[in-house]
């Protein structure tokens, strides 16, 4: 625990005294701790920090161009395998090479005009602090797999595994890029991709997840370009960790959180729940607690017997119906963790006195949780990146590097998610000859596909830059009709093929947002689809498509400045229909969001989507 009260130091200092194992201290290394004291840069003129996420899942990279954002996107975007990879002992050397080689070829550049690397992990962290948790042999804590998760011989291939990620990665770059490398605490990675691109100049920083090194929870303070720790959760206490493992027992997969957060909307307020999350879970002012023995977690598996026990029911088979215990126990824990964030959150305010708060971590992309933050903690503004989860440690790490490492000046605020891939007309329409689509090139895209969505039809809208983060926001989205009542069903069952109870967002005109929803405060992060809010009484008969069973939605507000195209586009059907909005969900079809005109072509054909509107073509069925 480290407090700022009593005069701690900055968490990140650029440390170079490596393990044996690891990397010995590089010329360039020693260099840029000499400047980093002296607070001068040695850099050229045009200076590329380039950084990486790659360590569990969400592989993504991202490339600065002197302190500015050239391209951010996750890896599952072009290798079509959601997360990337599963998180394993044997796989953190598997690096995120599309997504870089992306980066690199929007700049024009090559490895050798990059000046630094970030790696979102620091080995150095793990070893140094020893868990209760990782025993020495796996027979100490049930469940444990030999060679898994918790071992000593799991964490040894896993530390070996990294160690090769500067080698893989100068074998990738064929150049030597060792000189330019440096491991970056996680969760510092996490607190950067917040603070150092939010409009704060100053700001209290909470990041909640799984497990960065041994960390789960850290609570900084972010002043001018320093981020400084303040006190911080180890595993086993983990909150993602909890929601990856409840979720397995209701018949998901560990990546299946969001599913968990939209089915407690349904649930009751049944005390025996709650009293069962107690049982294992403590609460208190600064943080929580979690009984590894009742979570079994230790190496990812799916053995869920003890949590059975203590819920008296059995893990659901996917092919299950759910029942009323399954839901009422996902209302339990979205409560438990709406306790839990609220708690902490006013325990920074209490610390830091700042009026503003950023949050950054997997478990942040909770948005019910981040209203009752907004609603009922005493800070008055709110930031939150789009990439909360791991692809935005990426970003993290580069600003780290960039703004605390370097002291170079803070410039550039995150307003907007677009800043992936995007294609040329000609590129376009070579794939929809190729595929003998039928098409038309129109000069009013948008109000041809406003008309379109106004009669009923789903919309695969295809425009401009590809969004990062998990959440499609206007421009790799599937587009509907939000007055209509069975507009949900549709697309549940023959658009997206998944479960009946998940509810469907909606992209509102930005001026028109708070006659229609009832907003707590003001943040860019309501253009990331990142709160839920409560519809208004007179307007909730008009927009039955996109309201959730509690009467919330989790909107999206489009800026006529930030995204243009997007906004004429919700402007022209409001013209037609009189509703100020649009259904907006992820253009995908059980697979990572699309991101090139094959992929959307591809999904526009295997489904029942009607019409697709990819940059000035529409093609039709």
């Amino acid at each position: 625990m480290c407090d700022v009260e009593a005069g701690c130091n900055p968490i990140f200092k650029l440390d170079i005294k490596f393990y044996d194992n690891f990397m010995k201290p590089s010329r360039a290394q020693r260099k840029l701790t000499e400047t980093n004291q002296s607070r001068k840069v040695m850099v050229d003129e045009k200076s590329y920090i380039l950084g990486i996420n790659g360590v569990y899942h969400e592989s993504a990279a991202c490339l600065l161009e002197d302190g500015q954002i050239i391209a951010a996107v996750e890896e599952e975007r072009f290798t079509r395998v959601k997360h990337t990879k599963p998180a394993r002992v044997d796989n953190p050397d598997v690096l995120p090479v599309n997504a870089i080689a992306f980066c690199l070829r929007s700049a024009n550049i090559t490895w050798n005009d990059i000046n630094f690397i970030g790696y979102s992990f620091e080995p150095k962290k793990r070893i140094e602090q020893e868990s209760p948790s990782l025993p020495e042999t796996p027979t100490t804590i049930k469940g444990l797999k030999e060679g898994g998760w918790g071992t000593k011989a799991g964490e040894d291939l896993f530390l070996n595994k990294l160690k090769d990620v500067p080698h893989k990665l100068s074998q990738f770059a064929r150049s030597n890029i060792v000189d330019k490398f440096f491991w970056l605490p996680h969760h510092l990675c996490h607190a950067g991709s917040a603070y150092f691109v939010s409009p704060y100049s100053e700001a209290a920083v909470l990041v909640v997840d799984g497990l960065g090194e041994i960390d789960t929870t850290i609570l900084y303070r972010g002043k001018d370009n320093i981020l400084s720790e303040i006190v911080s959760i180890a595993y086993p206490n983990s909150l993602g960790f909890l929601w990856e493992k409840m979720s397995v027992l209701m018949g998901f997969t560990q990546y299946d959180a969001t599913k968990i957060m939209g089915l407690a909307a349904y649930g009751k307020e049944e005390q025996k729940y709650a009293d069962r999350f107690k049982a294992f879970v403590k609460v208190g002012e600064q943080g929580f607690t979690i009984n590894p023995t009742i979570l079994q977690d230790n190496d990812l598996t799916d053995d869920c017997s003890e949590l059975e026990n203590l819920f008296g029911f059995r893990k659901r088979n996917p092919s299950e119906k759910l029942e009323q215990h399954h839901v009422d126990t996902a209302f339990a824990l979205q409560k438990l963790t709406d306790e839990i964030l609220l708690n902490l959150a006013n325990y920074l305010y209490k610390k830091t006195q700042s009026p503003n708060l950023c949050l950054a971590g997997g478990v942040i992309l909770n948005c019910v949780s981040n209203r009752i933050i907004q609603e009922k903690s005493p800070f008055q503004n709110l930031y939150i990146q789009p990439a909360a989860h791991d692809a935005g440690t990426a970003i993290g790490a580069a600003y780290c590097l960039w703004n605390q490492t370097l002291r170079k000046p803070r410039s550039y605020i995150m307003e907007v998610p677009y800043v992936g891939p995007d294609y040329s007309s000609e590129e376009i329409q070579r794939v929809l000859d190729r595929n003998d689509l039928q098409y038309s090139q129109v000069n009013n895209i948008e109000e041809q596909t406003a008309k379109l969505i106004a009669e009923g039809n789903v919309i695969g809208w295809f425009q401009g830059k590809m969004e990062i983060g998990p959440r499609a926001l206007g421009n790799r989205s599937l587009l509907a009709d939000p007055r209509n009542p069975n507009m949900r069903e549709i697309m549940n069952q023959k658009v997206k093929h998944r479960e009946d109870f998940r509810p469907f967002a909606p992209s509102v005109l930005a001026e028109c947002a708070r006659d229609w929803f009832k907003i707590p405060g003001d943040s860019l992060a309501l253009g990331f689809m990142l709160f839920a809010c409560d519809a208004r009484e007179d307007k909730k008969s008009s927009i039955p498509a996109v309201l959730h069973v509690d009467g919330t939605s989790r909107i999206q507000i489009v800026n006529q400045t930030l995204n243009p195209k997007y906004h004429k586009l919700i402007q022209a059907f409001y013209q037609i229909a009189g509703v100020p909005l649009v259904l907006n969900t992820s253009f995908n079809d059980t697979e990572p969001i699309v991101c090139s005109p094959e992929d959307a072509v591809k999904t526009f054909l295997k489904t029942k989507i009607d019409y697709l509107a990819i940059g000035d073509f529409l093609v039709g069925k």
